[in-house]
């Protein structure tokens, strides 16, 4: 059946509908299918975006319509939030910002408040935010607040529930003192020695509460690369570290850094703070960072140091190395993640990477869902979930 067969049939009225949203319309989409009311003004907000600019070479020559005006801006912004979905306009907003250099009408307030708020616009603002007018300051920490919030809604219980869970087992004992022993734990890890014979359990394994001096808090340090392609991973690792701080069995030091180190742990009350004191962008030294982080450690064999980076150093890439030797030598459970975000399969120095697997430390990328798992299994010092990286 040809297209000319199919016309004149609803599928057929449909599928011409399809390709011509999909080619943009003029006469060389080939369709002759022209569009109204709402189809029209859906082209018109993707025709805005993705149409080329006047006086490109190639195909068809289409303007692209936002300008670069607030007003058009914030029609524009209206229009997509009406005709796509939140996942669709977060998409659209970013290629917006990268493909027609629209960051600097964020520094305006109306924009803020037309914008559908995600992580990766947070990472827009907070590269901004130090040639923010201090009319659009507080905007822009309301929108952050938003993102971080529903952040901490998401991930903050489970987070919790798995921490938790690894500190209450890393704090039992296996040959406790009787006033120690955990009876209901023990009974439930002898059930296969029940002799029905007996009505009765023979413990083959006491399992124990672990003493104070055991069970003496668990020391976490989140290293975070603050570098620009790193914006993503430092708003997670931002809320991550406010909750890990909310945990008393925990004692959280937050330090972000590129060429130089900054300390944060004194804002972990509060990640917009945290969000806010970072400056995304400009060079990395890892080992500064590093260097900074092992001065801090008191007690190795109860602290997990966590990196987050892409491993792209530009300081002193043998002493880097290292320091993390010396740190797992010591004791420390030390965890490299080359990204923390839904972004997919990052770009990341695979030499450095497979340097550090050379050590015990592997490098991988982790989504938020998985962090939680990956820091239990530290906490716990047993193998991480260690994904494939590609």
């Amino acid at each position: 059946m040809t297209v000319e067969d199919t016309v004149g049939t609803d599928a057929g009225r449909e599928r011409l509908r399809r390709w011509r949203l999909v080619l943009g319309g003029d006469a060389a989409d080939g369709t002759g299918h022209a569009l109204r009311g709402r189809d029209a003004a859906v082209d018109a907000a993707l025709t805005a975006l993705y149409g080329k600019k006047e006086g490109t070479s190639g195909g068809r020559d289409r303007t692209a319509g936002l300008g670069a005006s607030a007003p058009s801006v914030a029609r524009w912004l209206g229009d997509i939030r009406t005709y796509f979905p939140s996942s669709v306009v977060q998409v659209m907003q970013r290629d917006a910002i990268e493909r027609l250099g629209l960051s600097a009408l964020l520094l305006e307030p109306e924009m803020l408040e037309a914008v559908e708020a995600d992580v990766h616009l947070v990472g827009t603002l907070l590269s901004l935010h130090k040639a923010m007018p201090e009319t659009t300051r507080e905007t822009a920490r309301a929108v952050v607040r938003k993102v971080v919030e529903d952040l901490e809604k998401r991930l903050a219980t489970r987070t919790r529930a798995a921490l938790t869970g690894a500190l209450d087992r890393s704090a039992r004992v296996s040959r406790p003192r009787h006033h120690d022993i955990d009876w209901n734990r023990t009974i439930a890890a002898n059930l296969k020695h029940y002799l029905p014979e007996h009505g009765t359990v023979v413990p083959e394994r006491l399992v124990g509460y672990g003493r104070a001096s055991q069970s003496m808090k668990k020391e976490v340090i989140l290293c975070i690369d603050q570098s620009g392609s790193m914006a993503s991973s430092v708003v997670y690792a931002s809320v991550f570290g406010a909750v890990l701080a909310s945990m008393r069995a925990i004692s959280t030091r937050l330090v972000v850094f590129d060429t130089a180190v900054a300390d944060l742990t004194d804002r972990l009350d509060d990640p917009v703070d945290v969000l806010f004191g970072t400056q995304l962008g400009g060079g990395t030294d890892i080992n500064r960072a590093l260097a900074y982080c092992q001065s801090q450690i008191t007690r190795p064999a109860e602290t997990v140091v966590v990196l987050v980076s892409d491993l792209y150093e530009g300081g002193i890439r043998d002493e880097m190395l290292k320091r993390v030797a010396a740190m797992k030598a010591s004791g420390v459970q030390f965890v490299a993640l080359l990204a923390l975000s839904d972004e997919g399969a990052p770009a990341y120095d695979r030499e450095h990477a497979a340097a550090l697997a050379a050590l015990g430390a592997p490098a991988f990328a982790c989504t938020p869902d998985l962090f939680p798992e990956v820091m239990a299994a530290a906490l716990e010092k047993r193998p991480l979930p260690v994904p494939d990286v590609g």
